[in-house]
């Protein structure tokens, strides 16, 4: 669990929410006190929606534990809205896993466990994202990182003594489980087990009608699945994006500034020599001299120092300031006193007596201020630059603050508003597939599906370079589309459903037909519909599993069935219905020391595991009594979806 939280501040963002117990008990759920004592849309904290032992889960923090918690799916799922949320069930698994919290706390609290201080502030400095540059824990660093994730100190702290009670509590109840080996070896049997059959398919399609339904028949539909018709948010955004050339005459460097850093910099402009040498270092001066003299000879430096044992190192180019701090005084002065190609004069340093040959010199001339201006009025625009960008940014971002209006800011700054269509979340522009946001806008994206209506902000989209001023100039909240404005989607989606009734008929005849002995394809064909061909199946659950987990609903209840059965099964979203045939199960084998077998003695024993988890989990709701009430339940979730 805690590694899980600590993974989830490895990455940039985060990792979405999976609705799953321990993961929101590291992250989404605030402080040990459940009770909460704020307002919710005029819902009072007061009001409480569960009661678990004598902890009380109050409505406010309910509404906004489902705010973080949709925050999170929408990671995943960035159009996903609260009443689509709520309609899909996370509000009532928002709840379920508040209640498991409040009740894992109060029978770890009554046992005498607890999570100090000490051990929490220990977790805290495993976590690589709150390091400063140093490498070391940084307080300030863990401040800003929760900042941007909208968590108080006061509330992760919390949540992470609340994750190691749930650890204290859930570990040792999972912690060993171990099957027997006869219960592994028929479960791995199962594995190798192959099983034959068919699937038919029968389309909703094939069924549809043609005609159009009543107006009455039509509203009753859409009244009914008024949850399948939600439109996503929308938002239109205003935005003028700013850069450099906004600034004019601001960053453009005087003739005294000029002067002023070239006084200050003479030492860069006065005249300068670097040189490129070969040396090599030797322990005595007789040994430097004779290695000269060979030189002086005819002979070359490396092969000298080869002869001699000896190896050549190469420098530069470096001046003579530099090889003075790097050898002595006496090497430098030896070197830069020898012409080009020549060996200098041995001279000593702390390391030995230096023996260089001068390969190169690289002389520069003085540059006058004249003649530098050029590099130092370039050098002090961009500098000026980024300070008066940064300062016009710090004024723009007041501007705002006061209430200055995103078109007044605009007019000041001399650049031209532009207006988006409507858009979603992901940055597509609604109702025009394949067409996006203008690019400027995507680093701001998120910030402006979070922002308020009519309220600017301003956002750096090129470090120092490019800064964007926008607002949500126009919000559309998710909701069911009117019928009018989808009448053509909605009667299609009748036809469907109609289809989809009229094909789970024709399932039923289908297996009438194979209950009174007709095989699976016989019965198709005796359909006056024509319908597609039986799909033969011949699979392993070895190969089964090694789909991961993607593979068809038909194949997933072919492999639950017995022998010799024919079940149906509906397809999703009213497509049709399949008709599942298993005409043969082969048993598979596995001895105790085939791979296999020790794969499903650990797969059990973790399955098995997280099965004593759960129970706990059921137990401990049992023992501290839960309670919940249904009227606040449905008063924050009208709320939420916006029906107050």
């Amino acid at each position: 669990m805690l590694t899980f939280f600590r993974r989830f501040f490895q990455s940039k963002l985060g990792i979405p929410v999976t609705l799953g117990f321990l993961a929101l008990i590291a992250f989404a759920f605030a402080s040990s006190d459940i009770a909460g004592t704020g307002t919710f849309g005029g819902i009072a904290g007061g009001e409480r929606v569960a009661v678990v032992g004598d902890e009380k889960i109050g409505s406010a923090d309910f509404a906004r534990y489902t705010d973080q918690a949709l925050d999170q799916v929408r990671q995943q799922n960035p159009t996903i809205s609260m009443p689509a949320f709520v309609e899909q069930g996370g509000l009532d698994e928002v709840l379920d896993q508040m209640i498991d919290r409040v009740a894992i706390a109060g029978f770890a609290r009554g046992l005498g466990l607890r999570a100090g201080e000490n051990l929490v502030n220990s977790e805290i400095l495993t976590f690589p994202i709150f390091r400063g540059a140093n490498g070391e824990f940084d307080t300030n660093t863990f401040r800003q990182v929760l900042g941007a994730q909208n968590i108080s100190e006061a509330t992760f702290r919390s949540d992470l003594a609340q994750g190691f009670l749930a650890q204290q509590l859930l570990v040792p109840a999972s912690f060993g489980a171990k099957a027997p080996d006869k219960m592994v070896s028929r479960y791995a049997a199962l594995l190798r087990e192959r099983r034959t059959g068919g699937i038919a398919t029968i389309p909703a399609s094939a069924f549809a009608p043609t005609g159009d339904p009543s107006a009455q028949a039509l509203e009753a539909y859409y009244t009914e699945n008024r949850g399948d018709f939600i439109r996503p948010e929308r938002r239109v955004i205003r935005y003028a994006a700013f850069d450099a050339d906004t600034l004019g005459e601001r960053a453009e460097p005087t003739a005294a500034e000029i002067r002023t850093r070239y006084e200050e910099d003479r030492a860069r402009y006065a005249a300068r020599e670097e040189r490129r040498v070969t040396q090599l270092i030797v322990p005595t001066q007789q040994a430097a001299n004779a290695i000269r003299q060979r030189v002086s000879s005819g002979g070359s430096l490396e092969s000298a120092a080869s002869e001699a044992g000896f190896d050549t190192s190469e420098l530069g180019p470096i001046s003579q300031q530099n090889l003075a701090a790097q050898s002595s005084a006496d090497v430098a002065r030896a070197v830069f006193a020898a012409a080009q190609g020549a060996i200098a004069a041995p001279a000593r340093s702390g390391l030995g007596w230096h023996v260089v040959r001068v390969d190169a010199i690289d002389s520069t001339a003085a540059r006058s201020l004249e003649q530098a201006s050029g590099e130092i009025a370039d050098q002090l625009r961009s500098e000026k630059r980024q300070t008066a960008l940064a300062d016009l940014s710090a004024e723009i971002e007041q501007q705002l603050s006061d209430g200055v209006s995103l078109a007044d800011v605009a007019e000041d700054l001399g650049v031209e508003l532009a207006t988006t269509r409507p858009i979603i979340a992901t940055g597509q522009v609604y109702g025009a597939p394949g067409e996006t946001a203008p690019a400027v806008l995507a680093p701001a994206l998120e910030t402006a599906f979070q922002m308020r209506e009519g309220q600017p902000q301003l956002a750096e989209i090129e470090r120092g370079q490019t800064f964007l001023i926008f607002e949500a100039s126009r919000i559309t909240a998710s909701a069911p589309a009117p019928l009018a404005d989808i009448r053509d989607d909605v009667i299609a989606a009748w036809r469907l459903e109609q289809g989809a009734q009229a094909a789970r008929a024709a399932a039923d005849r289908i297996l009438k037909r194979i209950a009174g002995g007709a095989t699976l394809a016989a019965a198709v064909a005796a359909e006056e519909q024509a319908l597609p061909a039986v799909d033969p199946i011949d699979l392993t659950r070895e190969q089964l599993a090694a789909m991961q987990g993607r593979f068809p609903a038909p194949i997933a209840l072919m492999f639950s069935m017995a022998e010799g059965t024919t079940k149906k099964l509906e397809a999703p979203d009213s497509n049709g219905w399949f008709v599942v045939d298993l005409a043969d199960i082969e048993a598979g084998e596995v001895s105790n020391d085939d791979p296999l077998f020790a794969q499903a003695k650990a797969d059990l024993g973790m399955a098995m595991g997280g099965e004593y988890s759960d129970q706990l989990r059921v137990a401990l709701r049992d023992e501290l009594g839960v309670e919940r009430n249904a009227a606040a339940i449905d008063a924050v979730r009208r709320q939420l979806v916006g029906q107050n």
